[in-house]
């Protein structure tokens, strides 16, 4: 059990009683309320509407309210355990900032002498290991000569490097391009392979499995991996490489996302707000603690021993990257988050496109959670400390438990309650602790302050597919191992010196214009506002009740901007 882990441990226990100190210590915590059935005061059966009357008051406080109260405390109960955690990764990557407590003076690192210059010679260059740079791609007609050229241009010596691009397109136009790109490159010297398969079996993972089985692959002592929309800056290699070559038990450096995109629309900004927070806190706190966090796919370097040694790539969820490091984590190996490394990207540029991704992410972690539970349990290289992080705070609080106390504390509890005067909804809950977690997300994303009210309801639509991509996930339900590519449509805000077009719009059915489920939600919770508005309680949600209403009604309209200066929402 090494020290890090030690002082994460014990920061993740600070956190927790410093949450509870506060809410004795203000008067938040309540435990003694108990839902009593309302009989008296109630009024005679003198008409059929007062007998209805008094039959809905009594089954309502003698089954409704006590069903609803126990949601309530097991909301309450995740709630705590939702804020603690993000008290926790919020603190520990500040503190690893203001302390200094960087991947370069946690780890060895030493610089490659000078670059990637040929003019050295055969001995200078002798010092770089070999290195595969791996493309998966796929129908990437916006964004492939974006990627292929930044990764053209990486400083390294080329006889050092090998360029695999690995193409599962099934358009053949857009393969002949993609190919016809690779060969001029390898015209100008480059050793870049264009490598595909007869079948798409696996989707990414079946393809990256496949490109390590090429005996070039197996010269090579790193993989560097990138997504097709992705381009690294022309030292990315010389300052991530250098940690695996002198850290022998260092499996993956994993680089920060930026984006090209994230001010063309609304949806792109509050996107960006999202992924600011899990880069800033999560990862940077899973690096300083316990050397563990999620490869992102795409923009890190493995040391290909430790996938091997992991088992490869194996394609049983559609969150591989993620399957492969908690795999090597198993193993013993480490990982080095490095934030101040910055690849540039593309964000979903539509509302469906994103949504699938998160599907996509958020059913295969709960799928893997399920798969790997045992595994990590019984794993003999990793300490306890670092087991219990793995389960509680890295699957079970940001897999499960955020997208359901998110969707049904405050899409569904609290817009009942309004009609439920019996339901005691204890204040610290419904205000202190969402107060707290906004604090923390804005501490760690200053510069989207402006945005974090719009983010806010936002997530509280993304939590509806959130939560039905987790039970989807964990329960196997036929969607879940479902694949959809996110379209790309390039960094190019318009077609201006833009050699490949964007994407073409399309004529759809008003059907397929409108999200049913969002629009359903919305009035839902439009006439819960309504309801508070008019029959005033012990609870006045109408404000929030209507703002949420009216996120889910723009994004089920689709009404979310995604051309330049149209952000509507």
């Amino acid at each position: 059990m090494e020290a890090a882990e030690v002082a994460g441990a014990l920061l993740f226990l600070l956190a927790a009683a410093a949450s509870v100190a506060a809410a004795v210590f203000t008067g938040a915590v309540d435990f003694t309320y108990l839902v009593t059935a309302v009989g008296e005061g109630s009024p005679s059966p003198g008409s059929g509407a007062a007998w209805w009357r008094e039959a809905w008051v009594r089954v309502r406080s003698g089954a409704v309210a006590p069903a609803l109260q126990v949601g309530v405390w097991a909301c309450m109960v995740m709630s705590v355990m939702l804020v603690v955690e993000a008290t926790y990764n919020s603190a520990v990557s500040v503190a690893a900032r203001l302390a200094g407590w960087s991947p370069e003076r946690r780890f060895r690192w030493e610089p490659l002498g000078g670059g990637a210059d040929e003019e050295k010679g055969e001995d200078a260059a002798a010092a770089y290991p070999m290195v595969m740079v791996q493309i998966p791609m796929f129908n990437e007609l916006e964004v492939y000569k974006l990627s292929i050229g930044a990764v053209c241009e990486l400083k390294w010596p080329k006889e050092r490097l090998i360029i695999q691009v690995l193409d599962d397109s099934t358009d053949s136009f857009i393969k002949n391009l993609v190919e016809m790109e690779c060969e001029d490159w390898a015209n100008k010297g480059l050793n870049i392979k264009y490598a595909t398969r007869s079948g798409r079996k696996g989707f990414k993972a079946g393809a990256l499995k496949k490109g390590m089985e090429w005996d070039y692959a197996k010269q090579c002592e790193y993989i560097a991996i990138f997504d097709a929309d992705f381009q690294p800056e022309p030292d990315f290699l010389l300052r991530t490489v250098p940690f695996l070559m002198h850290n022998q038990n260092v499996a993956l450096v994993q680089a920060r996302w930026v984006f090209v995109n994230d001010r063309v629309s609304l949806l792109a900004r509050v996107q960006k707000t999202f992924l600011d927070y899990h880069f800033k806190a999560e990862q940077e706190a899973g690096s300083a603690t316990f050397a563990f966090f999620s490869f992102n796919g795409t923009a890190g370097v493995w040391r290909r021993e430790a996938i091997n040694d992991a088992g490869g790539w194996k394609d049983r969820t559609t969150v591989e990257d993620m399957d492969l490091a908690v795999r090597a984590t198993l193993k013993g190996w480490k990982f080095i988050y490095l934030g101040d490394v910055r690849v540039k990207s593309e964000l979903p540029s539509t509302y469906k496109a994103y949504c699938r991704q998160q599907f996509r992410w958020s059913c295969g972690g709960t799928n893997l959670f399920r798969k790997m539970i045992w595994d990590v349990l019984a794993a003999k290289k990793v300490s306890s400390l670092k087991k219990i992080y793995m389960l509680y705070s890295f699957f079970l609080v940001r897999r499960v438990i955020a997208p359901a106390v998110a969707f049904i504390l405050y899409n569904v509890i609290i817009p009942v309650s309004v009609m439920i005067p019996e339901l005691f909804l204890p204040i610290w809950g419904v205000a202190y602790i969402p107060t707290a977690l906004l604090i923390v997300t804005a501490m760690r994303n200053p510069e989207n302050l402006h945005t974090v009210p719009l983010w806010i309801l936002f997530e509280s639509v993304m939590s509806m597919h959130r939560l039905r991509a987790a039970v989807a996930g964990l329960l196997q339900l036929q969607e879940f191992n479902q694949w959809i590519v996110t379209q790309k449509v390039g960094n190019n805000t318009s077609n201006e010196n833009n050699e490949t077009p964007l994407l073409q719009k399309s004529r759809k059915r008003l059907i397929n214009r409108v999200n049913i489920p969002e629009i359903g939600l919305s009035v839902f919770l439009i006439f819960c506002a309504s309801y508070n508005l008019v029959f005033h309680g012990k609870n006045s949600f109408y404000i929030n009740l209507y703002l949420q209403g009216l996120a889910f009604f723009f994004l089920g309209l689709n009404f979310v901007g995604t051309l330049p200066g149209h952000c509507c929402f």
